[in-house]
């Protein structure tokens, strides 16, 4: 019975070891087939929604500075003329509105809008055509050569 095993591999000199030992052990050119994939660069998004998240936080600064600068400005307040209540609210709101600032221009300097993906990125896919008893040793020898992922099946 014949069976098809797919692999992914980063692009590296182990893929083509790994094929070159593939057709040591009698799997013609023929069988093997190399896709080389298009890994995908996105745009940052500013706002996350209900369904996507970067893991970007743009009030971790805002929250805190907004705490500090309303107790500030409520403790001061107490000696002005509109009293804490408000001139906390007035600190809360500025403290935000500075967080959320810094942070804005953080996110636009730091990332230049593109996002890559952590980790090591899958950039061929391998695919071997061979019979069912050589299926082992394929999957022996594409594990061996640092393969990323495998899969196999048997028609």
């Amino acid at each position: 019975m014949n069976m098809q095993v797919f692999s992914t591999f980063e692009n590296h000199i182990y893929l083509e070891i790994a094929i070159s030992n593939l057709e040591k052990i009698g799997i013609k050119k023929e069988s093997i087939y190399a896709v080389p994939l298009d890994n995908r660069k996105e745009n940052r998004k500013l706002f996350d929604t209900l369904h996507r998240s970067d893991g970007m936080s743009l009030i971790d600064i805002a929250m805190p500075l907004a705490t500090a600068l309303a107790v500030i400005t409520a403790s001061i307040g107490f000696e002005l003329k509109w009293g804490p209540i408000y001139w906390g609210l007035i600190g809360a709101v500025g403290g935000f509105m500075i967080g959320l600032i810094i942070r804005l221009f953080l996110a636009y300097t730091t990332n230049k809008g593109e996002q890559r993906l952590k980790g090591k990125q899958s950039e061929v896919i391998l695919i071997v055509e061979c019979d069912e008893t050589k299926g082992e040793i394929v999957e022996k020898i594409l594990w061996e050569h640092l393969a990323l992922g495998l899969a196999k099946i048997i028609k």
